[in-house]
């Protein structure tokens, strides 16, 4: 049994990680993102693994501050959706082993069996099985990555993913059309969308603006988003069926291993 502290543990992905931990069998202990220095210490003193789990932009301001405290033999790690900066600072203010975590699913899920879990080890001896096993063992396919490689990816999976879905949901909300009218010419496909585009939208603003913003390898993918738009626009206010058949098949073997 390992005795866990997580910081953050009182709601989201925090929550569902002492959860789950427990289920396996170890010790853990939940405190809130405000938690004292004096907890802090405590909590690196007696725990073998201290896990950062709050907003973003309070990652490194708690991490800066439970770092110094962690004992070399123990785990620091967070689970944040960006790495570079979260896991540079880990490695700045602790002597202990360092790994970035990043689930990559919501606190909604009973089961991370066929989740993808990215890790990034930076100082990892003893910690880095351990963990890994955890995963796995409950079904979830383990990738490890550098920071760098996690937060380029991300830059596209969650922040040009989560912009689209923004856009889609402004462009809505002014179309002039009550939501419960909508759906009742709702496909499959719409519902789908739809339901992303509520939890982005009603459940944690805050968390999709910080992916939006503090991940500059974004910017490029936004950029060539505007481009396509306008080529997109383009073509449509022209009636041009033809070019506009002809740009999606110009990039349809991109999808082709799907």
């Amino acid at each position: 049994m390992t005795k866990i502290g997580i910081i953050g543990g009182t709601r989201g992905m925090g929550n569902w990680f002492a959860r789950f931990l427990e289920k396996e069998g170890h010790a853990v202990r939940v405190f809130g993102r405000n938690v004292s220095e004096a907890n802090i210490a405590e909590m690196a003193d007696t725990c073998q693994v201290v896990v950062v789990s709050v907003p973003m932009g309070a990652t490194g301001e708690v991490i800066a501050k439970v770092g110094p405290h962690m004992r070399k033999a123990s785990l620091l790690m967070d689970l944040t959706s960006l790495k570079r900066d979260s896991v540079k600072t880990m490695l700045e203010t602790s002597v202990s082993e360092v790994i970035g975590c990043h689930p990559l699913f919501g606190p909604r899920i009973n089961s991370i069996a066929g989740q993808n879990v990215v890790l990034c080890p930076a100082r990892a001896r003893k910690w880095l099985s351990w963990l890994t096993d955890i995963f796995e063992k409950n079904g979830a396919f383990v990738l490890a990555a550098t920071p760098e490689k996690h937060d380029q990816m991300m830059a596209i999976v969650q922040g040009l993913n989560h912009f689209n879905t923004i856009m889609m949901g402004l462009v809505l909300s002014k179309a002039g059309v009550s939501l419960s009218e909508l759906m009742k010419f709702a496909t499959p496909g719409f519902r789908a969308k739809m339901e992303i585009m509520e939890r982005v939208f009603c459940q944690n603003p805050g968390l999709y603006a910080d992916i939006l913003t503090m991940n500059p390898d974004i910017h490029r993918h936004i950029e060539a988003y505007e481009q396509d738009v306008a080529q997109l626009k383009k073509l449509i206010c022209q009636g041009n069926s033809a070019g506009i058949a002809d740009v999606i098949e110009k990039h349809a073997s991109f999808f082709e291993v799907i």
